[in-house]
């Protein structure tokens, strides 16, 4: 796709050419660009140009090469045939050292370093690193950088969380202080991968704006999503991607998914009460991050859970599945188990989080992990390694891999697959086990409608099963029909628990 009326002379070298004076500049040109990963081509003679100031949304079903496209635009991945010329500072570069130092991919990626680290890392420090393109904060910040901090942190509403453990901030919070990380470089080029999602209606409300006074300033920004309907309010050019190729054409059709199914009743063997909660507090970092609570998840009872950014809910999540306990002096019971071990646990219950997500992309063994393994993975209830499974379990994972169209996901690296493959992946896993819970803490987020459709078709069928539902979501339609009750959250606490019908 080339901009009419625009002439981008060829650069002569690879580090660098000539200031262009008048003329006008694209931040960043590919030419017949094919770029590829784990023996597979992500993005196929992609030739397309970002011109200073522009909003480009990038949109296309899962593996389409969104995500790709923004890491290539980045410097994060190399391509492999083709030219990537960049414009950055007036000159002309084909070398990725300077925009690897001032653009940043502002999504689930750019928050895993700091996910997986056992240090801490404060909000202050990350915007500082961020300065200087690099993870870590390394240099004691003089005059100029606390004045750009002070200056990012005013913009994007971080002032009470400056000295909070990065892992400690809600999905919504962390995804903030990746927009300010990305922002303290003043960049000409903003780069967010569904950047929407885990974002509450009034956190989009708030940063859209943001993002508008961002491109005023003659950024440029390019958005990754699956909700076109939730961009900010500008000028989108649209590019559609599918199969690793671009279009300025919609595809000519488009699946309308249907309705899904109601979820039917539950039957009963199952304790009256299958989790309790007596006067809960969760304190992460030092900070509050839940309760004090009181709560019941009863059988037969589906869960639709709201709040905020950071009213607790993820936490609530996590604590149920015993990621997180609580305080002296409060008690969670899981009566449906009969020993509360933290290896039934995760046999017993099924959770999609972002968090997750961030875990289970790589293996902790250091061998090849593959999307079977990701699935399989979730008989043991284990992260990054697989017991070997039965004839059986496998069987079962092929089996349901064709029913949600991941087959051919299963022998693929994870560490090559999208946001939104890796997070069919991890639906998969939820309910490979056929769990007694699946908690989905925003679970369809990153997911395209066709997917979320295939994967929702199969909770009548594991309902009938004893599956309870619980579903965290800050969208009327990521819920689903036939949940029973509400939990609303905020600032940690219970604000509304009622039935639904």
């Amino acid at each position: 796709m080339e901009s009419s009326g625009v002439f981008f002379p060829r650069a002569r070298n690879s580090e660098t050419c000539s200031t262009l004076g008048a003329v006008t500049v694209p931040l960043v040109e590919l030419k017949e660009v094919t770029v590829r990963a784990g023996g597979r081509t992500l993005l196929e003679n992609v030739t397309l140009r970002v011109a200073p100031g522009e909003a480009l949304r990038l949109a296309g079903p899962n593996g389409g090469g969104k995500t790709t496209l923004l890491r290539l635009l980045a410097g994060q991945v190399a391509p492999v045939r083709g030219e990537r010329i960049y414009g950055l500072g007036g000159r002309l570069h084909t070398s990725a050292v300077h925009a690897r130092r001032s653009l940043s991919v502002v999504g689930p990626d750019a928050e895993a370093f700091y996910l997986t680290r056992d240090w801490e890392q404060t909000v202050c420090d990350v915007l500082l690193a961020g300065l200087q393109g690099e993870t870590l904060n390394l240099w004691e910040a003089g005059t100029d950088a606390l004045s750009r901090l002070n200056e990012v942190v005013a913009l994007t509403g971080l002032v009470s969380l400056l000295e909070r453990d990065v892992r400690t901030l809600s999905h919504g919070q962390r995804r903030r202080v990746m927009l300010a990380r990305a922002l303290m470089p003043r960049p000409k080029l903003l780069l967010l991968d569904e950047f929407t999602d885990g974002l509450s209606a009034a956190a989009r409300a708030e940063l859209s704006p943001l993002l508008q006074t961002v491109q005023a300033t003659g950024t440029a920004l390019v958005l990754a999503t699956h909700r076109p309907d939730e961009a900010p309010n500008l000028n989108w050019r649209t590019v559609y991607f599918h199969h690793g190729k671009i279009s300025n054409i919609p595809p000519s059709t488009i699946h309308q998914p249907p309705p899904p199914a109601s979820l039917p009743p539950a039957p009963f063997p199952l304790p009256a009460s299958l989790v309790r909660l007596s006067d809960v507090n969760v304190f992460r970092n030092g900070h509050p991050a839940l309760g004090p609570i009181s709560w019941a998840w009863e059988a037969g009872q589906h869960w639709l859970v709201t709040g905020e950014n950071g009213s607790g809910k993820s936490t609530l999540a996590r604590l149920i599945a015993g990621e997180f306990h609580p305080a002296l002096g409060g008690h969670v019971e899981r009566p449906f188990l009969k020993r509360d071990l933290l290896a039934e646990r995760r046999r017993s219950i099924g959770v999609v989080s972002a968090e997750l997500g961030i875990r289970q992309r790589t293996s902790s063994s250091g061998r090849r992990w593959t999307g079977r393994d990701v699935i399989g993975s979730a008989f043991a209830g284990t992260e990054g390694f697989m017991e070997e499974l039965t004839a059986g379990q496998g069987a079962w994972v092929s089996e349901l891999a064709e029913r949600l169209e991941l087959t051919e996901l299963l022998e693929q690296d994870a560490e090559t697959l999208s946001q939104g493959q890796l997070r069919r992946l991890l639906l998969a896993r939820a309910v490979v086990h056929r769990p007694t819970l699946l908690i989905l803490d925003e679970g369809l987020d990153f997911v395209d409608a066709e997917s979320r459709a295939r994967f929702v078709a199969l909770l009548p069928e594991l309902v009938r099963g004893g599956t309870h539902l619980m579903v965290i979501a800050h969208r009327a339609n990521d819920t689903l029909p036939g949940l029973t009750h509400h939990l609303h959250l905020d600032s940690g606490q219970v604000r509304s628990s009622s039935a639904l019908i």
